[in-house]
């Protein structure tokens, strides 16, 4: 399903947030359809979410991945395999894995350790179900076997990393050298020896994958597509870095330069590309992400796009940082070269160019037709806030994003010189000042309409400005229980049901209909 090519609407959403009353106490697959209807009944053409990749254990960034390919079985349906029927169903959970149901359930924020603990305890005694009961010859059996076959550049160093994971918790730079730098005999031996634990995870995966289709498709027959984020790097512990060293770099860490809200940059603590060997393969990389993106999402976000032209390097000695690429010719040939390999599935691509970016950068994405985006809050010429009517065609237009205060908040913090400088922008005009001084029903109406009547191609709103909440899902450079855990104060059901956001959801197909942001 295509978004590009026609002006439209989306609305970005952590599956983590979304409550439907049958989860786990996070989001899971099969909510990103029912959300997807709610949507679509908005005017919305795009459900976006953040990285669904399961992240480096221990963590629960979404953007801290254990692998590219991989995704997090933390948003399993249990209900939906087929072997907790064959259990006894919800009875066949002890009253120790209830009562944790209960409370996950109930909690305000997502609980990930706990939730991860529950579902894994469940998922286990299923796969020993499915291990016992299903027969080799069954299409279960076979439909497994094809995944593993499709999947096999990464299926299988991943499922090996996860089961040694668990037996050497720390870091794999710190396992034994025989498994740290394992030759090719003995990762033979270490698959032999815990093949049962690899299987269950490799079915884990098959699992999310057949459900993740299965919403991709319900949500599609909704009329809406489904959108996904792809991050710059995975994690220092992942299988990626662990099973192909050759693509990464250890002299170094991957950051960002200073900037106006960080004064020494920031440090990630991720292993840089070597890009000399990437090129080598022909990016090869690239292009297998690109594909495998390809059967889970319409369009993908690409993070930190600029990190592909130009990625800013610290030494692990502490000497000068530095960018490579270090000139700009190779940089721009190298970002060029990356996203080509990506969009050779087909996938349409916007990208995340916000921060420090070279005008070259904006210029080649230009070139190549992919938006970047323009974020309401910072397109400013110094005091003054740029018109969204004058923003380009080729762009994402938007309150904020997954790292920004909501715009309640944002608005509600403003000094008076600035709402006043914000509300040159017509919309907001519109807005007397007596009632702009707080963020109220005006002010929320006047935003949403300044973004969907901009020319940019694609509106793309977070949920919470979507709704007119106050909630953030995350704060930079910061960590903290509050950070990738909030969970949204509805479920679906009840969204289609209060009268204020019934209210809200026809307001916002009002809005998109006008804008010709609709296409049903």
């Amino acid at each position: 399903m295509k978004i590009l090519g026609r002006r439209s609407a989306g609305v970005l959403v952590p599956l983590f947030s979304i409550r439907t009353g049958r989860e786990w106490g996070v989001g899971e697959y099969p909510d990103l359809a029912r959300f997807a209807k709610w949507a679509g009944d908005a005017g919305f053409s795009l459900v976006m979410t953040l990285p669904l990749l399961e992240p480096s254990p221990g963590q629960d960034s979404p953007y801290s991945s254990c692998s590219f390919f991989a995704l997090d079985p933390l948003y399993l349906r249990i209900a939906d395999v087929p072997e907790l029927e064959a259990l006894g169903g919800m009875s066949a959970l002890t009253a120790d894995e209830r009562a944790l149901l209960d409370a996950v359930s109930e909690s305000p924020r997502v609980r990930h350790a706990d939730v991860r603990r529950l579902k894994d305890g469940v998922l286990r005694r299923c796969f020993e179900r499915f291990e016992r009961d299903v027969d080799a010859s069954s299409e279960r059996r076979r439909a497994l076997a094809r995944f593993v076959d499709e999947h096999a550049h990464w299926i299988h160093d991943y499922a090996l990393f996860r089961t040694l994971k668990d037996r050497f918790p720390q870091s794999w730079r710190d396992w034994p050298v025989e498994v740290r730098d394992a030759s090719p005999e003995q990762i033979a031996g270490l698959r032999r020896a815990h093949a049962r634990e690899i299987a269950y995870r490799t079915w884990l995966q098959y699992l999310a994958f057949g459900q993740h289709q299965a919403a991709r498709k319900e949500a599609a027959a909704a009329g809406v597509a489904l959108g996904g984020d792809e991050p710059f790097l995975v994690a220092d512990d992942s299988a990626d870095v662990w099973a192909r060293k050759d693509r990464y770099r250890f002299d170094a860490t991957v950051g960002a330069p200073p900037d106006a809200f960080s004064a020494d940059g920031q440090e990630w603590g991720l292993p840089p590309y070597r890009w000399e060997r990437i090129a080598e393969e022909r990016y090869e990389l690239f292009a297998q992400r690109g594909r495998h993106t390809a059967q889970l999402y319409d369009l993908i976000r690409i993070d930190h796009v600029v990190g592909l032209y130009r990625t800013y390097h610290r030494p692990i000695d502490k000497s000068a940082h530095y960018f490579w690429p270090q000139h700009e010719p190779q940089q721009r040939a190298q970002g060029e070269a990356v996203l080509k390999a990506f969009a050779s599935s087909g996938t349409e691509l916007i990208a995340e160019d916000l921060g420090v970016i070279p005008d070259f950068v904006r210029a080649s994405l230009k070139e190549l037709g992919i938006p970047g985006y323009r974020v309401l809050r910072w397109e400013k010429d110094h005091d003054r806030f740029r018109d969204p009517a004058a923003w380009p065609e080729l762009s994402v237009a938007t309150t904020g994003t997954h790292d920004t205060e909501s715009s309640i908040e944002w608005w509600d913090a403003l000094p008076e010189w600035e709402r006043n400088a914000a509300r040159r922008i017509p919309q907001l005009a519109d807005v007397p000042a007596e009632r702009a001084r707080k963020y109220g029903e005006e002010l929320h109406a006047a935003l949403l309409d300044a973004v969907y009547r901009s020319p940019s191609r694609l509106a793309l709103l977070p949920v919470q400005d979507v709704l007119a909440l106050r909630d953030r899902v995350n704060t930079p450079n910061t960590v903290g229980p509050e950070n990738w855990s909030w969970r949204m104060p509805w479920t679906v059901s009840v969204m289609e049901e209060d009268a204020i956001v019934r209210g809200r959801r026809r307001q916002l197909r009002r809005l998109a209909e006008l804008t010709e942001r609709v296409s049903r």
